[in-house]
């Protein structure tokens, strides 16, 4: 599939090429994506909608609201558009370590979110899940049981979070959690930039018995402000291809299975 065949792919784009140049042109933007110009301009003012870039006068530049690439907290609908194609693809290799019947326990990054886009072919699953936005797509399904967590609403991630939340956690069972993360590396494990975010993906960890982080290889060798986890505590990695084959290899020295998928 080209990385410009889908909307979202395109606007992903689109606005990683403001961010680069500060400004686009609509006719430019045109001939790259090989779309017409009025296209372009509808592209152009959902991302504007979004608060993600500022629109003038044939074309778009980086507006002052819209967040930074390197922001260390982002919104979430700038999230959903950072590396698309891959998060896409991560959430179908995801959905086919399911099983009918399973309990899941998806956790609110926009990886992750992909996962609950792909449960097409599932007639009896149990989510659970903090995500205001994961949960209002499962409801699309109208047959699984959906738990959703109560809590402190984080609006940067649509999430709950906070001792509420932990305490819901802590009575419930799940077989897979589905965790994606800001920053991976071998030696700082899981981290995030939110301290309640950590938290509650902290107990998450606890109340599943196989852990699977789904993220996109531009998250690691990084580290954020707030520890989730350890790799010990990890039994799968989903990922895209360009993950650093030399990290797969320690990972593999330390028994974490690494999924990759092309993009």
């Amino acid at each position: 599939m080209d990385i410009y065949s889908s909307a979202q792919g395109r606007r992903s784009s689109i606005l990683q090429k403001v961010k680069e140049d500060s400004s686009v042109n609509v006719t430019e933007l045109s001939k790259i994506f090989g779309v017409s110009e009025v296209t372009i301009r509808k592209d152009l003012r959902i991302l504007e909608d979004r608060k993600l870039l500022l629109r003038v006068h044939g074309g778009a530049i980086v507006g002052a609201k819209a967040p930074a690439l390197e922001a260390e907290e982002r919104n979430i609908n700038f999230k959903k558009l950072v590396n698309a194609r891959e998060k896409e693809a991560i959430g179908r290799a995801a959905a086919a370590h399911i099983k009918e019947g399973d309990t899941i326990i998806i956790d609110s990054g926009t990886t992750a979110l992909e996962i609950v886009k792909n449960l097409q072919n599932f007639q009896d699953l149990t989510i659970i899940t903090n995500s205001i936005t994961a949960a209002t797509e499962a409801l699309k399904y109208k047959r699984f049981k959906l738990i959703l967590i109560g809590g402190a609403v984080r609006e940067s991630s649509h999430s709950t979070v906070g001792p509420l939340a932990e305490s819901n956690l802590r009575v419930l069972y799940g077989d897979k959690l589905f965790l994606g993360v800001d920053s991976f590396s071998v030696e700082s494990g899981l981290s995030t930039p939110s301290v309640e975010e950590a938290s509650t993906n902290q107990v998450m960890i606890t109340r599943a018995r196989e852990v699977i982080a789904v993220f996109d290889s531009s998250k690691v060798n990084k580290r954020a402000l707030a520890f989730i986890a350890d790799v010990s505590k990890i039994n799968t990695i989903i990922t895209d291809n360009r993950f650093p084959s030399n990290v797969k290899k320690q990972l593999k020295g330390l028994k974490v299975n690494v999924e990759t998928v092309p993009v």
